[in-house]
């Protein structure tokens, strides 16, 4: 739900009303019951927070195969309405020079993340914590600054976490790549923050950001009424992705893998 949402208002356009899919196994095993009943809770705390009544949707039970029940799966719709036949705004970075924002905070937070699973073959932890009141400042704040036309990128963190989101804003654009120089100080994210939980946490509540930097003081006041924690991470530039020690990569590489993957995993199981 946080997630849809933040991708409604990443464009410009206020969250609306949602349509849900609920996808479980045997729901007479108690422990499927159980996260269906908490998914149902989930999503109805989502609602009021943001506003935004379910208008329809499905529960699909039963879904189970030799090796057991599919994870809970909930799949979520959500409408938004821009305002004003305001031109939405795009995830990739723009123009060199640009300052590249994060708003919201990075916590210690590996536990269901993409790296635990695919680096370390783990499916374990404690999934990001939620909070929906600073989910709705967030969303409060972008809307104000999309309205105020001073961005020029949006894009949420999710998942892959922050680093995976900052190469994305690199190559949105297959017409435009365009590299970046970012420093993640300890200014945004909780004290003494792994490295790879840093890069590849994937706390909730997260938009990165681009606007020209005179822009920069006006994002930072209105985040300060907004109560939403912000950061600048670095600037737009140059051919390649620069992320402290940690990442340099030239931006066409990224953009070939990127590009690439979802054929040659086709291919790999054909």
């Amino acid at each position: 739900m946080a997630e849809a949402a933040r991708n409604l208002v990443c464009v410009g356009a206020q969250p609306l009303a949602v349509t849900d899919c609920l996808n479980f196994g045997n729901p007479q095993d108690p422990e499927v019951m159980w996260q269906f009943k908490e998914c149902v809770r989930g999503i109805a705390d989502a609602c009021r927070a943001f506003r935004t009544p379910v208008t329809g949707g499905n529960v699909s039970f039963y879904n189970e195969g030799p090796r057991g029940a599919v994870d809970p799966t909930p799949v979520i719709g959500m409408v938004g309405l821009i305002e004003g036949g305001a031109e939405p705004l795009t995830a990739g970075f723009k123009d060199e020079g640009d300052a590249v924002i994060l708003l919201g905070e990075t916590r210690e937070e590996l536990g269901g993340s993409e790296y635990l699973a695919v680096v370390h073959k783990r499916k374990a932890g404690r999934p990001p914590r939620v909070d929906l009141a600073g989910e709705s400042a967030l969303h409060a704040l972008m809307l104000t600054l999309a309205a105020q036309g001073w961005l020029k990128s949006a894009h949420d963190c999710s998942e892959g976490g922050l680093a995976v989101a900052l190469a994305e804003c690199c190559l949105m654009e297959p017409s435009h790549l365009i590299g970046a120089l970012l420093q993640l100080c300890p200014s945004h994210a909780a004290p003494r923050i792994r490295d790879d939980a840093l890069l590849f946490g994937e706390s909730a509540g997260r938009i990165v950001i681009s606007c020209q930097r005179y822009h920069v003081e006006r994002v930072e006041h209105l985040a300060a009424r907004h109560k939403v924690p912000m950061a600048v991470v670095g600037r737009v530039g140059g051919a390649r992705l620069r992320i402290d020690s940690w990442i340099d990569a030239p931006v066409d590489e990224l953009s070939d893998a990127w590009r690439s993957a979802l054929p040659k995993a086709l291919g790999a199981v054909g």
